[in-house]
């Protein structure tokens, strides 16, 4: 018997938002950041204002937390569109959100800090 796998979807970690148009916004997702899952928390590139994976240990802007990617992106070797929450008041499921490889339990608490003060709430 074949067993499938069901990926993440488009908008799954969001519980509630209070207005679409106003908390989403369509970015520009650096080129190298890879293939992004829905729930990515992203950091924002301070030259050139693209976003990528949030990296704590980086020093181009992209360690500090800019929003959460609302869709699946390919930018592995081009810079794509993406659907990024970039704002609140917006309640977000703390079990479907990707967190950085290898990221700490002071660094998640330091973002989680930092999406709140967005208005992104975890829960």
């Amino acid at each position: 018997m074949t067993t499938l796998t069901e990926g993440k979807h488009a908008g799954d970690f969001l519980v509630w938002e209070v207005l679409r148009d106003y908390t989403r916004e369509t970015v520009t997702i650096a080129s190298g950041a890879g293939k992004l899952e829905p729930g990515t928390v992203l950091g924002k590139i301070t030259t050139g204002g693209k976003y990528t994976g949030l990296a704590p240990a980086a020093t181009n802007g992209s360690q500090n937390v800019a929003g959460i990617l609302w869709a699946g992106v390919d930018a592995l070797s081009a810079d794509a569109p993406g659907v990024v929450v970039l704002r609140g008041p917006a309640i977000v499921n703390s079990h479907q959100i990707v967190w950085p490889e290898g990221a700490t339990e002071a660094q998640i608490t330091a973002a989680t800090t930092a999406l709140a003060a967005l208005g992104i709430i975890l829960r």
